[in-house]
């Protein structure tokens, strides 16, 4: 991601500097061509670059709400799941209670 600001960041200096070039000055036209397709060149690349950052971050922003989506029913579970060991641990205890009654009605 941070290779991305950096190169958004130069691409943003370069492109002022060339919308900041004065082109009145005496410069050949090979060379003003040059610069003109250079600009455009960049222009193209920052919006491509700013559309794929778009992309990702809208992607992002859906991967984190489906992980917590995933993380909150995984905490759901779990509490089921301790739920239940308790009330099989409340049954062999009452069980085991059950029996010990039982044994001393047969005695």
């Amino acid at each position: 991601m941070n290779s991305i600001t950096e190169k958004e960041k130069k691409l943003n200096q370069t492109l002022e500097k060339l919308r900041n070039l004065d082109f009145v000055k005496k410069r050949s036209l090979p060379e003003l061509e040059n610069l003109k397709e250079q600009k455009n060149q960049l222009e193209i690349e920052y919006k491509q670059l700013f559309k794929n950052y778009t992309f990702l971050e809208k992607e992002n922003l859906k991967l984190k709400q489906e992980f917590e989506g995933f993380k909150s029913k995984n905490e759901n579970e779990k509490r089921i799941e301790q739920k239940f060991s308790e009330k099989i641990d409340e049954l062999n205890q009452e069980t085991d209670d059950l029996l010990d009654e039982i044994e001393k009605w047969q005695m």
